[in-house]
């Protein structure tokens, strides 16, 4: 029995699912299932279902799943034991980020541990806040850059990078141009352009809409900022942003919401406990947002 065996049988019963697993520990799908197969015929018994689209553990595979989690967190604090000794960091850690998000800062910062730390290896996901946060606290991920509204993540630790209102964002000769200021009841007149489901800015909108009774018409969505505000300045929809995006497109006018005041988050989170790896990515990630 190998420990890679090991990592691949928790990946698959995470991910339930075979090439999502292989995608994961960056290897073919074919190579996880022969090491899956090999370790079933050590231990006499199958660990999967495989009748079903899914994954799905079988007895055995389920009693064998917590263990094999503490396996693999006993070889890897071997190794954080004798790396914290010896003052070299070893390892991997998984980092995931919101979709869309261009932080420099954030690169900046994994590129100084890189270099200080050339033995862990780094892996880079992005998907939406809702999953990464989950992923966080399942462990899937060690550290998230994520998008959340009014605060940070009950639960794990954060570090708030950005924290600030939403504004409309509309062409110069769009009829709310002239406005100081607009509501949501104003904005369900008109087509939306935002950001999806499970980012930041757009559970702060939600959540605007939802006290106000109010049931926007959300005409297009885009992950990235730069997308939302080329469909807005071309007359396709008021563009939701927060008031930090704004700026960059002055072919746009922004307009605060007064009745969306809750703020847009933007947080590193990770969980309680964490090895010396995300300590230390930690310390290069504050020294790069002050």
């Amino acid at each position: 029995m190998e420990l890679r065996q090991l990592e691949y049988f928790v990946a698959v019963a995470e991910e339930q699912n075979f090439t999502r697993a292989a995608e994961r520990v960056h290897i073919s799908q074919s190579g996880v299932s022969a090491q899956i197969r090999r370790l079933e015929r050590e231990l006499g018994a199958e660990l999967f279902d495989r009748s079903a689209r899914t994954a799905t553990l079988t007895v055995a595979g389920k009693a064998a799943l917590e263990h094999a989690r503490a396996a693999l967190a006993a070889a890897s604090s071997v190794g954080q034991a004798v790396g914290e000794v010896t003052g070299l960091i070893r390892g991997r850690l998984d980092l995931g980020m919101v979709i869309g998000c261009t932080i420099t800062e954030l690169f900046e910062a994994l590129a100084t541990f890189h270099r200080a730390h050339p033995c862990v290896e780094i892996s880079l996901q992005e998907d939406n806040s809702d999953r990464l946060i989950e992923g966080v606290r399942t462990g899937t991920f060690d550290l998230a850059l994520v998008g959340a509204a009014d605060r940070a993540p009950e639960g794990l630790e954060s570090l708030t990078i950005i924290s600030e209102p939403l504004v409309a964002a509309v062409p110069r000769d769009h009829p709310l141009a002239a406005r100081p200021q607009v509501t949501v009841h104003e904005l369900a007149e008109y087509p939306i352009v935002c950001m999806p489901p499970g980012t930041g800015t757009r559970t702060v909108f939600d959540q605007a809409c939802t006290a106000a009774a109010i049931h926007p018409r959300i005409a297009l969505q885009a992950s990235a900022a730069e997308t939302i505000a080329a469909l807005a300045g071309r007359g396709l929809g008021v563009a939701i942003l927060s008031s930090s995006m704004a700026p960059r497109y002055p072919a746009l006018t922004a307009l605060p919401i007064t009745n969306a005041s809750a703020p847009a988050l933007l947080a590193l989170v990770w969980r309680t406990t964490t090895s010396p790896a995300v300590r230390e990515l930690l310390a290069h990630s504050r020294r790069a947002f002050s």
